[in-house]
């Protein structure tokens, strides 16, 4: 969504308040260890996308969670923020630290391979060195 000074202290506003609600007003089990990583309010403040963060295996629990309590933390987020609108809430995970911790593990486990030199063209040098030495040696 566009941002500009206004539309980033409205963010900051509705995440503060939206991360109260979902602290202190809200007691689903389901909502344990969800942690609100982001809100962007649209310029009209007629839609707020709201960006959590929880486990891997919990997503679809924690998403059906927020589809329940949406009307209640919708209605305390109205009186909350005393805006003319009430902003439609979207609710989206948030797989950054996922996809954070593949990289990790990705660049903890780095081929053998990768180490061997390689030409331009991405081919590694010494293999071809030595298919040319073998193949002169058995055309000789």
């Amino acid at each position: 969504m566009k941002q500009n000074r206004n539309s980033r202290r409205n963010n900051q506003i509705a995440r503060e308040k939206l991360a109260s609600i979902l602290l202190f007003e809200v007691s689903d089990p389901d909502l344990d260890l969800v942690t609100l990583t982001g809100v962007e309010v649209s310029v009209d403040k007629s839609v707020m996308r709201a960006y959590v963060s929880c486990e891997k295996d919990r997503y679809e629990a924690v998403s059906l969670a927020l589809e329940r309590a949406k009307g209640r933390v919708r209605s305390l987020l109205g009186h909350a923020l005393g805006w003319r609108v009430t902003p439609e809430l979207i609710w989206e995970i948030d797989t950054t630290a996922d996809e954070a911790e593949k990289i990790q593990r990705a660049l903890r486990n780095v081929p053998p391979t990768l180490a061997v030199e390689k030409d331009d063209e991405g081919y590694p040098i010494k293999q071809n060195e030595d298919s040319q030495a073998s193949a002169e040696n058995t055309q000789n």
